[in-house]
């Protein structure tokens, strides 16, 4: 099969497509003839080098898939051959043939492209997780979503809106169209504002009940001081962990470095309990190898099937241009997912 390699760590010239051996079908798996397969910052994190979870190179990695079943393993019993499905990889994506546990597949609604089911798995899982499992948003809460006009960004909306949420989103000024479409009542612009500021000055220093923050670490500080008495920080991500193409390793330490402080550490707890406030932490990778797909995306079929949500795809990629694509991404200037095609 082909697969995009990252052949060392570096900037995305070092994505290669490369013949590797096909994968093998095991008891409990499904193998799937890959249509599209969805990108995630992740993924530029693994390929500069700062992803612990990554395999190291020359490797293939990827999140999640949309294609159709090619094959069956011993005791799958809720797919067949030719059905069209989305799954969820712990790496591998990359490719044209993956094989996984039959808990990490669901199937792809009729109605919706591979592409867009490549934009399904991590970004409504992630959403759904945070905002409703962790969050517990009900309607009339207020919401935060940074980088409302991201894969996950545009997933929390549509699932905010539904719920009855008003919803503030950071984005750049010229997303803030694209972002109302999606259900953002509040766009603010952080390249002019301080968020926080805003928030606080909109909502007359009352704050909001749920933050999802994948900035961080020094965003963390400033999303839970706007949370509001009972309010709810959700962290998922280091985006300022990597800065520009390439690893940079003083970014990273110093970014590290802030955790502590940037955080709440244990020594807060009595405050924490004074604040009347929480914090959770999100990693998709672990809760999948625990507990499979179903409990996250499950509550969510009908939903896509009928077009409640409706995911966005920036752009679509071959393989040839993988590189592009992470640049794409790396950019910020992409309004929903970026996907790789076979």
């Amino acid at each position: 099969m082909r697969a995009v390699v990252i052949t060392r760590h570096g900037g995305p010239e070092v994505l290669r497509v490369q013949e590797w051996p096909d994968p093998q079908t095991g008891p409990g798996q499904v193998r799937v003839a890959v249509k599209a397969a969805g990108i995630n910052f992740a993924d530029l994190m693994a390929r500069a080098g700062i992803y612990p979870d990554a395999p190291s190179p020359p490797s293939v990695v990827g999140y999640e898939v949309a294609g159709e079943v090619e094959d069956v393993g011993e005791g799958v019993t809720g797919f067949a051959v030719g059905d069209r499905v989305i799954a969820g990889t712990r790496f591998g994506g990359y490719a044209e043939l993956v094989a996984v546990d039959e808990r990490q597949v669901l199937p792809l609604p009729d109605a919706l492209s591979f592409e867009q089911g490549a934009a399904i798995v991590v970004n409504y899982a992630t959403a759904y997780a945070g905002l409703v499992m962790m969050g517990g948003l009900r309607r009339g809460d207020r919401m935060l979503i940074h980088s409302a006009a991201g894969g996950v960004g545009i997933a929390a909306l549509q699932i905010g809106s539904t719920i009855g949420a008003e919803i503030f989103g950071t984005a750049s000024a010229a997303k803030h169209d694209v972002v109302r479409e999606q259900g953002c009542d509040h766009p603010i612009d952080y390249h002019s504002v301080d968020f926080a500021d805003e928030v606080m000055r909109i909502t007359g220093g009352e704050g909001v009940d749920v933050v999802m923050d994948a900035i961080g670490p020094t965003s963390f500080k400033r999303s839970y001081r706007i949370l509001r008495q009972g309010g709810r920080l959700v962290m998922f991500g280091l985006a300022e962990a990597q800065t520009g193409e390439r690893r940079d390793i003083p970014a990273l330490l110093k970014g590290l470095a802030r955790m502590p402080l940037a955080t709440v550490p244990w020594w807060k707890s009595l405050g924490m309990m004074n604040e009347n406030k929480g914090i959770f932490g999100l990693n998709m990778l672990s809760w999948w190898d625990r507990e499979g797909l179903d409990r996250l995306l499950g509550p969510l079929t009908e939903g896509l099937t009928g077009g409640e949500y409706v995911p966005v795809v920036a752009d679509s990629f071959p393989f040839e241009r993988a590189g592009d694509a992470h640049s794409f991404l790396g950019e910020g200037s992409s309004v929903g997912k970026v996907v790789l095609v076979p």
